[in-house]
């Protein structure tokens, strides 16, 4: 990073972070675009997912999963293969699967599937003993409603049994969960999450530019964020600190801003006169 020092930029946690979290999905890359990834980015990831079932069908895993630990990025197995292995009854399986590849953090999901959320807080505080855990909470079918006091009691459950941090479901597509299927964010189901778990706690699935900025603007630069797009860091960095026109006066003082607002508001003006 550029050692220039520039006042009403937002301070960023520091890697490894508790809060202020980026997680990447990786969806298939190969090792030259891991490679090319890590290098633009290695500064500004936390964790790295693959996503749903791909590292059942990731050509070399060993190898990127060698590169992103020696980037400082934790590799993780996405939920949905939890829940393949899970179907099928082979949970201890999973936990095997997951020592071979040396994994040490997972992820506990039902977003495909139903687990009666006892059990699921019980793997939770099993898996825990080995793992740092993630778990996830909604559904990926957007046909089927949580209630605000469900989504509570399951964050609430599965914090106390051990989880790490609660996902807050998104998908990758960003339209079910905590959004609405225009990708608009559940307003007031987010705020009485919020006012029950701490945010720190949550990790938001937030794939959409815009879905980032709401976010960004309700909790600050250091929301924890996640489905990410390899190639959206470098910008979701830029959100996050002021230097994107979405949270450009985010930072600045009120004063300052109020008055480059109006300026910019009398340039328009003046443009929509000339034509």
């Amino acid at each position: 990073m550029n050692a220039i020092k520039l006042p009403f930029i937002p301070e960023r946690t520091a890697r490894p972070r508790n809060h202020g979290v980026t997680m990447v999905m990786d969806k298939g890359l190969g090792l030259k675009e891991t490679e090319h990834f890590i290098d633009g980015n290695e500064a500004f990831v936390d964790i790295v997912k693959f996503g749903f079932g791909t590292a059942l069908v990731t050509e070399k895993l060993e190898e990127k999963l060698i590169m992103y630990r020696e980037a400082g990025m934790t590799p993780y197995f996405g939920g949905t293969l939890f829940e393949v292995f899970y179907a099928r009854g082979m949970v201890d399986q999973y936990f095997k699967f997951l020592d071979k590849f040396k994994m040490e953090l997972m992820e506990i999901s039902d977003g495909s599937i139903i687990i009666p959320h006892d059990e699921k807080c019980e793997l939770i505080a099993k898996a825990s003993k080995n793992f740092k855990v993630l778990s996830e909470v909604g559904s990926k079918d957007s046909g089927i409603i949580v209630t605000p006091a469900r989504w509570i009691k399951s964050m609430k459950n599965e914090l106390q049994a051990g989880s790490w941090k609660v996902i807050a479901e998104g998908r990758e597509s960003g339209n079910v969960g905590v959004f609405r299927p225009n990708g608009t964010a559940h307003t007031l189901l987010i705020n009485r999450i919020i006012k029950n778990v701490s945010p720190d706690d949550i990790m938001w699935e937030a794939p959409q530019k815009s879905q980032q900025v709401w976010f960004i603007k309700l909790f600050g630069a250091n929301v924890n964020l996640g489905n990410i797009a390899p190639n959206e860091v470098i910008p979701l960095e830029c959100l996050r600190l002021g230097l994107r026109g979405d949270t450009f006066f985010d930072n600045l003082p009120k004063e300052t801003a109020e008055r480059l607002k109006h300026v910019n508001e009398e340039g328009d003006e003046i443009e929509a006169e000339e034509e």
